[in-house]
């Protein structure tokens, strides 16, 4: 299986997350996209490639252009006004408020922001935007005749919508590739999405649309981030009704559970037909990852990628989640060897 990665990645990071009441260094590191590449190699999982540049039409698809603009300006404007530390907003658009975007960029960070944790920085940008470049250049790899390819996006995007950013995400990788495929003329895309957390913003950027089937096996949103979507009850709205798919799971979940939930998704998506299964590829589903609460072992994930493969769809992983940093190569991997051993490759 060919890897498509970047050195771009580096560019994003950041110094400070807000995680417990304090300022900590961020769980979203450099390290976890250098520990799977670095796996990647050690079992010649396959070619490395550098990604093409498809410029912003694609990622304008999904995102609005007053949003990826102010991703673009923001942390020098934070830093142009004086203030010292990392842009985090300290107010949001709450209920009952008006929707209005503020001028000044601490009233913009709320504006924009879905959640408080994640610092927008220098570099964030080209981060941000490189490694949508790297999820486009998986889906063409897959446009071309490729079976599967591992697009190890970082940052990762699945908590952003088409106008909000957080959860450490800024474009929404997966929504990009989806939508690429889209317009060079597939008709139906699936993404799975296995990563602890919920992915809130594909959910909302493809809730009222039937070209793009969205399953999520995540934790409970009553207890785990990010609260606010998530629930099995979500089922899409207008054409999208019956398309969005969620299995919420509670605290100390295992893999049979999780995998029994993951079967009952493939069955979805074996009944709607795709052109092309998008995995949104977590692996803080880890028993040991410091910001999730289920249980699932290394061998599990091995086993995770061979019953992907059973769908027998061309496949595009695109790197989500996962902060156990000292495993993640490991259970990344495990997930791509498991799929390319159950598929023949």
């Amino acid at each position: 299986m060919e890897t498509i990665y970047t050195e771009k990645h580096k560019l994003r990071d950041a110094k400070t997350e807000l995680f417990g009441g304090k300022l900590v260094q961020p769980h979203e590191r450099p390290s976890r996209a250098e520990y799977v590449i670095d796996r990647v190699r050690k079992v010649r999982l396959g070619p490395v490639s550098d990604p093409d540049d498809f410029g912003m039409d694609p990622i304008h698809a999904i995102h609005e252009d007053h949003f990826t603009e102010f991703l673009k300006t923001a942390a020098a404007r934070w830093k142009a006004e004086g203030f010292e530390g990392e842009a985090i907003p300290t107010t949001w658009v709450a209920r009952r408020m008006s929707n209005i975007r503020p001028n000044f960029i601490e009233g913009q960070l709320g504006y924009y922001a879905l959640a408080g944790e994640t610092s927008l920085t220098e570099g964030t940008w080209e981060a941000a935007y490189a490694s949508a470049q790297v999820a486009l250049t998986g889906a063409e790899r897959i446009r071309d005749g490729a079976r599967s390819v591992f697009s190890l996006c970082r940052p990762p995007g699945h908590h952003a919508t088409a106008d909000m950013y957080g959860g450490y995400c800024f474009l929404n990788n997966a929504a990009i590739s989806a939508q690429h495929f889209l317009d060079k003329g597939a008709g139906r895309i699936a993404i799975l999405d296995v990563d602890f957390h919920h992915g809130n913003g594909t959910q909302d950027i493809f809730y009222d649309r039937d070209d793009v089937l969205f399953v999520s096996l995540h934790g409970d949103p009553h207890e785990t981030f990010p609260y606010h979507l998530g629930h099995a009850r979500e089922n899409g709205t207008g054409k999208g009704d019956g398309f969005n798919l969620n299995f919420p799971m509670p605290p100390g979940t295992p893999f049979d559970v999780w995998r029994a939930a993951m079967a009952k998704g493939l069955e979805r998506i074996a009944d709607y037909k795709p052109d092309v299964l998008i995995i949104s590829l977590g692996v803080d589903t880890f028993e040991t990852d410091p910001i999730s609460f289920f249980k699932l072992k290394s061998d599990d994930f091995k086993t995770m990628g061979a019953d992907i493969a059973a769908a027998n769809l061309p496949t595009h992983f695109i790197m989500e989640g996962g902060y156990d940093v000292d495993e993640i190569g490991v259970n990344a991997v495990n997930v791509l060897q498991g799929f390319d051993a159950a598929a023949g490759a």
